[in-house]
């Protein structure tokens, strides 16, 4: 109803008796004051939207100083595994296999009997060899007796010169005749102790190529058995060349300490690590023309035969130790339109600003930062998507490790309750309840439990 209405509706009073003109003239009164109070209040309505717009609150933020940490460096590599010793077990005489004295896979000792080939052959040869040399040994006898006669005798001119110089140089042929009997003979004595093949080290033998009645020959390809030494064993790594000279480069400026250990750490191909740990043996000098990486050794404990030859593994090693390290959390970095790593700090003057970073390595959740941020920045980490560069927003510190510092709400005094019973206030004609008695601000109310972040000013 507005105030024209109003108007007109008395002027249409005239013609009612006047008794009923004056009810009902009351009653527009009463009408035409709840119009005047409706555009007041639709004025003031007006009037406080503009003031409740200017008092939006600004965004809230997660900030964390940065603070320098130590931190040793460790790098991941690829590696094999490969037997401590390796004994490819051949033949070194030819003959038929008669006996294989060994269970395949099992553990044996240097020196274990594996084969028997037939010794017949040489064991023939053997004795033959040996009555050679007896026999040269009983010629050199009658040799050195006639020698030492026709030197007494050419010495008061019995026999010639020609006689006495014949003997001598018999004694000496005799002489030479055992030396070659006597190598004859142990050769024969080797070749029958080949027949027995024995191991050359202690370890693990795998499958025999041959059985019983099996042909061999001596120094063939083919090996009857493969012996490998498995405790200790050893671990073949391989590093870019590239990663290795940035390393001796961080050393050598001091930008790294030496950790002053080899240990070695090893994770195994279904993700498990391996309990003992190893030490580095050495790095190889040369770097591999098609892959440009170098190889490095590393030399594990492996008394429960855990690792075996040609395993794939991963192996931890200590690059070094950086005592003033800058780690920042890895959700606190976001990559711009190029792709370069940025984050955002809050400056002295409590704005918004976005710095490049330059980044190393990741180390768990955490980037570890070359350049970019130093000691004592403020960064933030949680909502960086409410703020950009320039924004003065609501900073709330968290610790280092990104949790809230603060105390709990139930350590913090209680805020003022409002009355728990309020009297309604009567509506209009003293009829119902009016409007509910104003309760407390939400944005002012604190949380419901659990602890606070501490807001910086």
């Amino acid at each position: 109803m507005s105030i024209i209405s109003v108007a007109n509706a008395v002027d249409s009073l005239d013609g009612l008796p006047r008794a009923f003109a004056g009810r009902r003239a009351a009653r527009l009164a009463v009408a035409a004051g709840f119009v005047v109070a409706l555009a007041g209040g639709l004025a003031g309505c007006d009037d406080a939207t503009p003031h409740a717009a200017g008092e939006m609150p600004p965004p809230e933020v997660g900030v964390m100083t940065v603070t320098p940490e130590r931190v040793v460096l460790t790098t991941e590599l690829p590696g094999r595994t490969t037997a401590y010793r390796i004994a490819e077990v051949r033949p070194q005489v030819g003959g038929i296999i008669q006996k294989r004295l060994f269970k395949e896979g099992s553990e044996i000792k240097a020196g274990d009997l594996l084969y028997q080939i037939d010794p017949a052959s040489y064991q023939a040869a053997y004795d033959s060899a040996e009555a050679s040399l007896d026999k040269a040994e009983a010629t050199l006898n009658s040799l050195q007796l006639k020698a030492k006669r026709y030197q007494q005798l050419s010495s008061i001119k019995a026999v010639s010169q020609q006689d006495a110089d014949d003997a001598d140089a018999s004694l000496k042929q005799a002489e030479a005749e055992i030396a070659v009997n006597k190598a004859s003979l142990e050769t024969a004595r080797i070749n029958l102790d080949y027949t027995r093949v024995t191991s050359p080290i202690s370890g693990r033998i795998g499958k025999s190529s041959v059985t019983e009645g099996a042909l061999v020959t001596a120094s063939q390809s083919t090996t009857l058995a493969t012996v490998q030494q498995l405790d200790p064993i050893y671990v073949d790594l391989t590093q870019s060349a590239t990663e290795a000279m940035r390393l001796r480069r961080a050393l050598s400026e001091g930008r790294l300490k030496e950790g002053g250990s080899a240990k070695v750490k090893l994770i195994l191909e279904d993700g498990t690590p391996y309990p003992l740990e190893g030490t580095l043996e050495f790095s190889d000098v040369t770097v591999e023309e098609t892959t440009g990486a170098i190889t490095m050794r590393a030399l594990f404990p492996n008394p429960e035969s855990v690792l075996l030859p040609g395993m794939y593994v991963r192996a931890i090693t200590e690059d070094g130790v950086d005592d003033a390290a800058i780690l920042l959390p890895q959700r606190a970095v976001t990559r711009d339109s190029k792709g370069d790593a940025v984050a955002l700090f809050v400056g002295p003057d409590g704005k918004i600003v976005q710095r490049a970073l330059t980044l190393s390595r990741a180390i768990g959740d955490r980037w570890l930062v070359a350049g970019g941020a130093t000691a004592g920045d403020r960064l933030v980490v949680d909502g960086v998507q409410k703020v950009r560069p320039g924004v003065t927003p609501k900073v709330v510190e968290l610790a280092a490790a990104g949790g809230a510092a603060g105390a709990p709400a139930a350590q913090r005094p209680a805020r003022e309750a409002p009355a728990a019973e309020a009297p309604a206030a009567a509506g209009p004609d003293g009829e119902g309840p009016g409007a509910p008695a104003p309760g407390p601000d939400p944005a002012q109310a604190g949380p419901a439990g659990g602890s606070t972040p501490t807001a910086a000013n």
